[in-house]
């Protein structure tokens, strides 16, 4: 009998830290007409998750149509190091702010993309949402 591999931790950093990728952001990844994000930073960290499976269908999913452009692209070979996520803010029931460090490596240079995003929830066909809108770069 052998011992079962225990499942990687979320690329997000987990919540709680160290959670499996499906107890945490692979939920909504992965079930997004399901089980939306429940909040701004949820979102931002399931959008962190994605980013490193370079999920283009979910990022464009849960990007404003205000906002969201008409494709994405990956730059091959980018390793995400880590998500620091700096603050969390409520502005009111639908709209926040989420201040993260996300963290890479591309062609041996290290990367910091410090920014202050902000989120809408909205109800398109009933079920309310939390969308990113845009951010400011630190």
């Amino acid at each position: 009998m052998s011992a079962r591999a225990p499942h990687p931790a979320c690329p997000c950093g987990g919540r709680p830290v160290g959670a499996a990728f499906a107890d945490c952001c692979g939920r909504y990844i992965g079930h997004f007409d399901e089980v939306p994000a429940p909040d701004a930073e949820a979102l931002m960290r399931s959008r962190y998750s994605a980013f490193v499976r370079e999920d283009a269908a979910y990022l464009l999913a849960t990007w404003h149509a205000s906002t969201r452009p008409a494709s994405l692209s990956f730059d091959a070979g980018t390793q995400w190091l880590g998500l620091a996520v700096r603050g969390h803010r409520a502005i009111d029931a639908d709209h926040a702010e989420v201040e993260f460090v996300a963290r890479s490596r591309l062609h041996g240079r290290a990367t910091r993309l410090h920014e202050r995003s902000r989120f809408v929830r909205e109800a398109p066909g009933g079920r309310a949402r939390w969308y990113y809108v845009d951010g400011d770069l630190f």
